[in-house]
């Protein structure tokens, strides 16, 4: 299998870091929300982005798609929708830091002692799994979809969109 950019966290290889009361310097979580819009409305559809293969999502990715999604959504349907993202970046993710000027290598240690520094969060994901649902009226599907193949080009995991119709009450 070829790697894509960002090969560095899509995969899932190593064991859960996720342990916070042991990990000094822990980033905070650059969501600021996990659901938007007005969750007791009379919705038709859910919109879902399925995620295609197993990996990593960061949390900033998480968040830019999120304002991607709902800005879009809010500029053409004005409040007649609810967005949530359900999944948590739990895995804390470490850089080894490397120098890179002229005489780096007479300084630094190189692959010596190289465990890393926190530097961010991340959402495992498997196949399969929904990470982010949109609910609209019928009239809105159109909208949402763009809003979604919007925000699906914010991950970095090969994703696509399913809808749904809700159930009636």
């Amino acid at each position: 299998m070829p790697l894509r950019p960002g090969r560095c966290y899509r995969r899932i290889d190593t064991p859960p870091y996720t342990r916070r009361e042991f990990i000094s310097g822990v980033p905070a979580c650059k969501i600021v929300k996990f659901e938007d819009g007005d969750p007791n409305g009379e919705y038709d559809y859910a919109l879902y982005i399925r995620t295609l293969e197993n990996g990593q999502i960061r949390h900033n990715a998480l968040e830019s798609a999120r304002v991607m999604i709902t800005k879009s959504l809010s500029n053409k349907i004005s409040g007649g929708f609810y967005f949530k993202l359900l999944v948590y970046p739990h895995q804390v993710i470490r850089e080894n830091k490397m120098m890179a000027f002229a005489g780096a290598d007479r300084i630094q240690d190189g692959m010596r002692q190289a465990f890393g520094k926190p530097i961010g969060l991340a959402a495992r994901v498997r196949a399969g799994q929904n990470i982010i649902v949109v609910k609209v009226k019928k009239s809105h599907i159109e909208a949402a979809k763009e809003a979604l193949k919007r925000g699906k080009s914010k991950i970095p995991i090969p994703s696509q969109i399913i809808v749904k119709p809700l159930e009636s009450k």
